[in-house]
């Protein structure tokens, strides 16, 4: 029996609803170092990683291991959600993408750092719950709290490793790079 038009909709609402209280308890398991609820938020076989390539790990026991060694350096955090733009996958209901804003305030090594964040997610139905399938980490910046606001005119936007590297965005974007060169990257029509 084909599902109506109506029963399809309440669906997908109930998935982004699902969804997104996924996400906020993401955020609240990292700020409470709860490895129980963060094993539990991801596939069996999920991946989660940073796009600078510090971080990643690949299954529930080595996503906690993870987070556990983070945790030796972190102290109290606050993450706080923004946008969360979900795409539900018209082909398969039990799987979905994700693209979240957030920030955090964090204690790391005995310092205070602030952090504006961008996860790419996808999303799976497992054992009835919606998981992570996947996460990926980016950072607009990653610094120190005395040096936020120099921090903010430099691409060296990600400080959390005792150096200086470059953000994972803007910059790195093709469409900010297109822009910046000149490209235009403007809408015709």
């Amino acid at each position: 029996m084909e599902a109506t038009a109506l029963e399809t909709r309440l669906r997908q609402l109930e998935a982004r609803d699902s969804i997104r209280t996924l996400v906020a308890r993401y955020g609240i398991a990292v700020d409470d170092h709860d490895l129980r609820d963060i094993a539990g938020l991801f596939a069996r076989d999920a991946l989660f990683r940073s796009r600078d390539g510090v971080m990643e790990a690949r299954g529930r026991d080595q996503i906690v291991s993870q987070f556990v060694a983070r945790f030796s350096v972190l102290g109290i955090s606050n993450h706080v959600s923004h946008d969360h733009i979900i795409t539900l996958d018209e082909d398969d209901p039990q799987r979905a993408r994700g693209l979240l804003t957030a920030h955090a305030e964090l204690w790391r090594n005995g310092q205070a750092y602030v952090a504006a964040l961008r996860y790419r997610d996808e999303y799976v139905v497992e054992e009835s719950q919606w998981r992570f399938a996947e996460r990926e980490l980016a950072f607009l910046y990653y610094v120190p709290v005395a040096e936020y606001a120099e921090a903010l005119g430099s691409p060296l936007r990600q400080r959390a490793y005792g150096d200086q590297r470059p953000a994972d965005f803007p910059e790195r974007l093709a469409n900010w790079q297109d822009y910046r060169a000149g490209g235009g990257n403007t809408p015709t029509g």
